[in-house]
C-alpha cells in the first residue's frame, strides 16, 4: 500500500505540474526521473532480489503501474493503424501537382536500409572486438538447441504485400496499411490529376478525418509524462540486478553501439546541414518516450507530430517515413542488435567467424529489417531471422541470457530506433526539396506546453 501510495503521490506532481502549464518537454524528463526513483525504490525495500517477481507486493504494485504505463501504450497504440491509412491518404491527396511521390517511396526505402546495414556493422565489429560469447560455450550443454519461431528473409519481404488489407489493420501489420494507402491514396491523385474527376467529396472527407484524429493524437500525447512514469518504474522494479549484472558486456555494447550510431546520425545531419544540437533539442519527447515504452509503433504519433510542427519536415515524408520507420530499417531492434546476437551465437557454439560470414550477416540483417513490428518484444524476431539466415538457426536457444536482460537493452536500441528513423525523415525531406529550415530553426517550438485539444 505505502508503493501504491507513493505512486499516486508522484501522479499528482505531475497532474500539480501540467496544471500550472510546465512546458511539455520538462514534463517528460520529469516523469521519467521520478520513474526511475520509484523503480529503484522498490528494488532497494526488496532488497535487491534476484528475482523481484516472486516478491508478491512487488508483483501486485507492478500490476498497477501497468494499468497506467500499460493503458497509455494501449492508447496510442489504438491510434497507430486509423492515424497511418488517414494519414498517408491524407497527404498524397493534398500533395503539390510537382511533388513526385515514387522518389519519396524509394528514397525512404534507400536511406533506411543503407542505415540500418551501417548499424549492423558497427554491431559485428563491437562484438568481435570485445570477443563476446567467448568462454561461455559450456551453455551448450553438448546439445545444440532448436530454432524457434524461424521466419525466413523472403517469407519476411513477402508478408510485406497486403493481401488481405483488413488482416493486415488488425494484425497492426503497418508497413502493409502503409503500402495499401499509397496505393489508394497515389490512384486517388492519379483521377484528380487526370481531370477524370476532382474527387471532391473523397478528398473532404479524409481531410476531415485528418482533423479529427489529430486532435485525438495530440489528447493522448499530452498523457505521456504519466505513462513513461509508470512504465520506466515498472521496468527497474521487475528486474532483478543480478541478471543484469550476468550479461553485464553484452548491454555495455549495445549502448556503446547506440552511442556510435547516434554519432552517425549527427554527422549524417551534418553533413545534410541541419544542427544536430537543435534537432535533439526538438526531439527530446519522443525519444524519452520511445527509452521508456519500448515501442516504436507506439511512439508513431508523437514522432510525426514532433517532425511536422516542431522539425520543418513536410508531413508527406514525416508520415511515410515515420510509419515505415515502424517495421523496417529500425537500426537498434534490427540492426545493432541482431548482430550482437551473430557473434555471441557463433562465439558460443564455436562457429567460425570470417569475412564472408560478415558480409552475409548485414546483408541478411538490412534484408530482415523488413516488415519487424514495431513493438516490445519483436527484436527476439530480428535475431531470429539473423540467426536462421546465416546458418545458426539451430544454436537460436543459446540466446536465453540476452533475453534475460532483453527490456534493459530494449530501452536503448529502441530510442536508436526512433532517433534513426526521425533522422531518416530529415534526410528524406532535404533530397526531395520540401525540407522547411526555417521552421527547423525556429527557437518557439523547442519546448511548447502540452496541448489543450
Amino acid at each position: 500500500m505505502g508503493i501504491l501510495i507513493l505512486f499516486a503521490i508522484l501522479l499528482g506532481y505531475i497532474y500539480f505540474l501540467q496544471r500550472r502549464q510546465t512546458a511539455f518537454g520538462t514534463l517528460v524528463i520529469i516523469g521519467t526521473l521520478l520513474g526511475a526513483v520509484l523503480g529503484f525504490a522498490v528494488q532497494f525495500i526488496a532488497q535487491f532480489p534476484d528475482d523481484p517477481m516472486k516478491v508478491v507486493y512487488i508483483k501486485e504494485s507492478t500490476k498497477w503501474f501497468s494499468l497506467i504505463g500499460g493503458g497509455f501504450i494501449d492508447l496510442i497504440l489504438m491510434l497507430v493503424i486509423p492515424l497511418v491509412f488517414i494519414s498517408i491518404i491524407h497527404v498524397i491527396l493534398n500533395m503539390s501537382h510537382g511533388a513526385d511521390l515514387k522518389k519519396l517511396v524509394t528514397s525512404t526505402a534507400a536511406v533506411a536500409l543503407i542505415m540500418v546495414a551501417i548499424a549492423a556493422i558497427v554491431g559485428l565489429t563491437l562484438g568481435s572486438l570485445a570477443h563476446l560469447g567467448e568462454g561461455m560455450g559450456a551453455l551448450t550443454n553438448g546439445t545444440p538447441a532448436k530454432m524457434k519461431d524461424v521466419t525466413p528473409v523472403v517469407d519476411t519481404i513477402r508478408a510485406l504485400i497486403p493481401k488481405n488489407p483488413v488482416a493486415a489493420m488488425a494484425n497492426t501489420s503497418v508497413i502493409a496499411v502503409v503500402v495499401f494507402g499509397v496505393i489508394i491514396g497515389g490512384i486517388a491523385r492519379l483521377i484528380k490529376q487526370t481531370g477524370t474527376s476532382d474527387l471532391e467529396m473523397f478528398t473532404k472527407f479524409f481531410n476531415e478525418l485528418h482533423l479529427i484524429i489529430s486532435w485525438v493524437a495530440d489528447f493522448v500525447i499530452g498523457l505521456m509524462p504519466y505513462g513513461v512514469m509508470a512504465l520506466l518504474a515498472s521496468t527497474l522494479a521487475t528486474k532483478g540486478f543480478q541478471a543484469i549484472a550476468d550479461m553485464g558486456l553484452f548491454i555495455i555494447l549495445i549502448y556503446v553501439g547506440v552511442i556510435i550510431m547516434l554519432i552517425v546520425q549527427a554527422i549524417l545531419l551534418t553533413i545534410f546541414g541541419v544542427s544536430p544540437v537543435m534537432y535533439f533539442r526538438k526531439a527530446r519527447a519522443p525519444l524519452f518516450l520511445a527509452f521508456t515504452s519500448r515501442s516504436s509503433m507506439g511512439v508513431l504519433p508523437l514522432t510525426v507530430d514532433t517532425l511536422t510542427k516542431r522539425l520543418g519536415v513536410n508531413a508527406a515524408t514525416a508520415n511515410t517515413v515515420g510509419s515505415f520507420g515502424t517495421t523496417a530499417g529500425m537500426q537498434g531492434c534490427a540492426g545493432i542488435f541482431p548482430a550482437l546476437c551473430i557473434v555471441y551465437i557463433a562465439n558460443v557454439a564455436g562457429v567460425q567467424l570470417d569475412i564472408t560470414m560478415y558480409v552475409m550477416s548485414v546483408i541478411v540483417i538490412a534484408l530482415g529489417s523488413l516488415g519487424i513490428a514495431g513493438i516490445p518484444g519483436t527484436a527476439t524476431m530480428a535475431a531470429s531471422v539473423s540467426l536462421s539466415g546465416t546458418g545458426l538457426g539451430a544454436f537460436y536457444g543459446l540466446i536465453s541470457p540476452v533475453l534475460a536482460i532483453d527490456p534493459i537493452v530494449d530501452m536503448g536500441r529502441t530510442m536508436l530506433n526512433v532517433r534513426g528513423s526521425m533522422t531518416n525523415a530529415i534526410v528524406v525531406d532535404k533530397l526531395m526539396g520540401t525540407f522547411d529550415k526555417e521552421a527547423f530553426n525556429d527557437e518557439s517550438t523547442v519546448d511548447r506546453p502540452v496541448s489543450n485539444k
